[in-house]
């Protein structure tokens, strides 16, 4: 999300060092952090991680039960607040069903927690907003290119078309699961990263790429 006047200023202090590097040098001055293991969790719901009781300590209100529905219209149970669960999940669901069922949408309209099979996650198109070029602009108005929607994926190869200035459609070449609304697609040509957005769920933006 950074602009041209932002990076100009940017300096990485730790260079080209690898964190295998870093743990060394750590270890050499007997830093106590220096054998601390890699975490992708956010780091102030403190040591165990639970982002839940994080909630439920300073945001109780997340606690809004609602129904738990297949994408056949079917309830299938209650769940225990649309916050407490992510885009692609299966465990901790508590509905008992003969097949694995994995969390495909959060409806906040409804209050509902929308579960299919792994079949049916898999989406090929999304709309971004909010989207920076950090170039200053894209270029062209429709591309190929390679889309990242969260950290360590893999490059998906997809079709871009500009829609306006903040906002792009992108259509994937197979249908691709967890599609997470909130989170960020990053456009990358190669190595060059040339901008990204945020992942939209607005009801018009689904009717847009259909």
């Amino acid at each position: 999300m950074l602009k041209q006047d932002q990076l100009k200023h940017a300096l990485f202090p730790l260079g080209g060092y690898l964190k295998t590097d870093v743990r060394a040098l750590a270890q050499r001055v007997n830093l106590p952090v220096a054998e601390r293991p890699d975490s992708q969790d956010l780091c102030f719901v403190g040591s165990n991680g639970d982002y839940r009781q994080f909630l439920i300590d300073h945001a109780p209100q997340v606690q809004n039960p609602g129904p738990v529905i297949d994408v056949h219209g079917q309830s299938l149970g209650v769940h225990r607040g649309l916050a407490f669960y992510t885009i692609g999940q299966r465990k901790g669901l508590h509905i008992k069903t003969s097949i694995p069922l994995y969390v495909i949408e959060k409806d906040f309209t409804r209050n509902a927690l929308i579960v299919g099979t792994r079949e049916d996650s898999g989406r090929c198109q999304l709309v971004a907003r909010q989207v920076n070029w950090i170039a200053g602009y894209p270029p062209a108005r429709s591309f190929s290119a390679q889309i990242k929607i969260r950290y360590k994926s893999r490059d998906l190869p997809a079709a871009v078309e500009i829609l306006d200035d903040s906002t792009v459609a992108i259509e994937f070449t197979h249908p691709v699961d967890d599609i997470t609304p909130g989170q960020s697609a990053v456009i990358y040509n190669g190595d060059i990263c040339l901008g990204g957005g945020v992942i939209s769920d607005r009801q018009e933006d689904k009717n847009l790429t259909r």
